[in-house]
């Protein structure tokens, strides 16, 4: 079933969410909105998401709504990689952080789980980038919708989601 949200992204020759291109053009962007790539299978997961761009999976900047002692707080992480939530807890001076429900993520940034783009959201949370995502000249991330991703350079992702560089992603095994 064809979303209304989809339709309009089709219309405006995006793959982008309007809400998210908008967001772009706002933040003098624009230039962005054609370079959004649309796939006719979703790409939820970062795996899905790397696949079909053709990159690693830590080129894949994962967009994460987690609940800090109950407010919303947005972490990109790299595809490759899992958040450590005591790391975040501490970036964070917060007693407990969870993961968002998904009805959460979509009332805080007005996307769904597996398309939410790093900025653009409906509400300002708070925003963490693990330093990880600047080891990449370029990171995909997710535009409005889990069909569609742009590229970005992590000094401009960093820059656009008002993020606070920090290191919060579980070490290495």
């Amino acid at each position: 079933m064809t979303t209304t949200a989809a339709t309009d992204a089709d219309a405006e020759g995006s793959g982008a969410h309007p809400r998210f291109a908008a967001a772009l053009q706002e933040l003098g962007l624009g230039e962005l909105t054609s370079r959004v790539r649309r796939f006719p299978d979703a790409t939820r997961t970062a795996a899905e998401a790397a696949a079909a761009v053709g990159c690693e999976l830590s080129e894949i900047c994962k967009s994460l709504i987690f609940a800090a002692d109950g407010v919303p707080v947005l972490v990109l992480m790299d595809g490759a990689s899992r958040v450590d939530l005591e790391l975040v807890r501490e970036e964070l001076g917060a007693e407990r952080v969870t993961r968002a429900k998904a009805d959460v993520v979509r009332e805080t940034t007005g996307y769904a789980i597996g398309g939410v783009p790093p900025f653009g959201h409906r509400t300002r949370t708070r925003v963490l980038a693990d330093r990880a995502l600047l080891r990449h000249d370029v990171v995909w991330a997710a535009a409005g919708n889990p069909h569609a991703v742009f590229p970005i350079t992590p000094a401009a992702l960093v820059e656009h989601a008002g993020a606070t560089v920090a290191d919060v992603r579980e070490p290495s095994a």
